[in-house]
């Protein structure tokens, strides 16, 4: 072996070139056979560190994000609900204008019709766009945001938040009234208005939401702010969960 090929691996190595080191071999076999230029052998070698590398950052996103695995587009049934628009959710999913323009998406329904695997989906396809995305439970969220409030810490969270331009917020109905608990969910809506979009799943509607915040007019700026530019969708029929344990119960 020549010199400059036994420290070549050492050399990328160094440099994190990672797909250079893994593929240069067989990648220089082939570019002899088919008399390639130094520039294409190049190019092409550049082509897989930087298709690994996407790959590896969008691994990394999802896995930060708490998405619910599986439930993405491709597994999502639009054919079992004729209440959920198929055409509507591809195209938010598709696109991130809405995103950039720090639009919301609200996800009203009963309890198993769906409403987190569209949040997950839209959620997921944002990433693959390159967008951070962060999925939590309501409740959580609230817990972390009290927290970091009677640590004299709640604005540094808010700000840190403001890193990732989508939070989905599931169900947000089960959360109870406390005024030392949801009046922090009230300033994280206010904090993202206009600057960052908020998905948010709920199976009450907004004449029942003063049951979250704790007085009536906090629930009304709340849902004020959130609506302003909002896509809401409306999905109604029976759970997933308990249509599928009838027909287990029938076989």
């Amino acid at each position: 072996m020549r010199q400059h090929e036994a420290i070549l691996p050492l050399q990328l190595k160094s440099l994190k070139l990672s797909s250079f080191n893994l593929y240069w071999q067989d990648s220089n076999e082939t570019a002899i056979e088919n008399n390639w230029e130094y520039s294409q052998y190049l190019s092409h070698l550049c082509s897989l560190e930087i298709q690994k590398r996407e790959e590896n950052r969008l691994k990394r996103r999802i896995k930060e994000s708490s998405l619910p695995a599986g439930k993405t587009l491709s597994s999502l049934n639009f054919k079992a609900n004729k209440s959920i628009n198929a055409a509507q959710i591809n195209a938010l999913a598709g696109a991130d204008s809405w995103l950039k323009k720090a639009h919301n998406i609200i996800i009203f329904g009963p309890s198993g019709v769906g409403k987190t695997h569209i949040a997950a989906a839209i959620g997921y396809r944002q990433i693959e766009l390159g967008n951070k995305v962060k999925f939590i439970q309501t409740s959580h969220m609230v817990q972390l945001l009290q927290q970091s409030k009677a640590q004299f810490r709640l604005k540094d969270l808010l700000v840190k938040l403001d890193r990732i331009p989508l939070i989905i917020l599931d169900d947000i109905g089960y959360v109870k009234r406390d005024e030392h608990e949801t009046s922090v969910l009230f300033e994280l809506i206010c904090h993202r208005y206009e600057t960052n979009s908020l998905i948010i799943t709920a199976n009450q509607p907004f004449t029942k939401w003063d049951s979250i915040f704790p007085d009536s007019m906090m629930a009304v700026a709340s849902i004020d702010r959130l609506v302003h530019h909002s896509t809401i969708m409306n999905i109604v029929g029976e759970s997933y969960r308990l249509k599928g344990k009838k027909e287990r119960s029938k076989k």
